[in-house]
């Protein structure tokens, strides 16, 4: 009976308990793209009169702004079109035409996906995957409205600034990857030298 009631304890203390998850410098590979594109790609500021009108195309009002994809309190605007993909530019930009209001979970969970296919879909985060939302097909209704209610700013960065520029950056990019990768190596023989030396105690 010991037994059965230690292994029903063991397994309510591992869920009980989660270690924090290592982060390395390789693991920051889409936040160094993600700064590449951000420092480049242009904001275009809206207007009084374009934030009223998006906001009325979603439901809301300025006393009234809720998350777009699951009607939680918002946070910050989110790009319904991604920025990056495959880490590179798409061409989008942020402006109002790109932008709704979003929950930090919404924002989070939905990443660079499509937001349509990640709205209904099941991943964690999501509208539908972590919770029933309270007139989903309305939002989705809304959303695809606002998808069409102007044409967004798409910009071909390697046309305005040549190849050989565009490329000799995206090649810094790289660089700053590699160097983060060959410290890692160097971090990683420390992190086992530490963790012998503490085995020693």
């Amino acid at each position: 009976m010991t037994d059965a009631i230690d292994v029903v304890r063991r397994k309510l203390l591992a869920a009980a308990f989660r270690m924090p998850s290592v982060q390395t410098m390789v693991s920051r590979k889409s936040s160094i793209t993600n700064a590449f594109v951000n420092a480049v790609v242009p904001t275009i500021p809206p207007t009084d009169a374009e934030i009223e009108e998006a906001l009325k195309m979603l439901g809301m009002d300025a006393e009234h702004v809720c998350c777009a994809y699951c009607g939680d309190a918002f946070t910050e605007w989110d790009h319904l079109r991604p920025l990056v993909v495959n880490r590179r530019p798409t061409g989008f930009v942020s402006e109002i035409a790109n932008l709704v209001p979003a929950c930090g979970k919404c924002n989070q969970s939905k990443g660079n996906q499509p937001w349509k296919s990640w709205m209904l879909g099941k991943a964690k985060g999501s509208p539908t995957g972590r919770k029933k939302v309270e007139g989903l097909p309305d939002r989705v209704s809304r959303l695809e409205k606002y998808e069409q209610w102007r044409a967004p700013v798409r910009i071909d960065f390697e046309s305005i600034l040549g190849r050989d520029t565009w490329e000799h950056y995206w090649s810094l990019c790289e660089k700053v990857n590699e160097e983060m990768k060959q410290c890692q190596a160097v971090a990683d023989a420390l992190r086992a030298r530490i963790a012998t030396e503490i085995a020693r105690k």
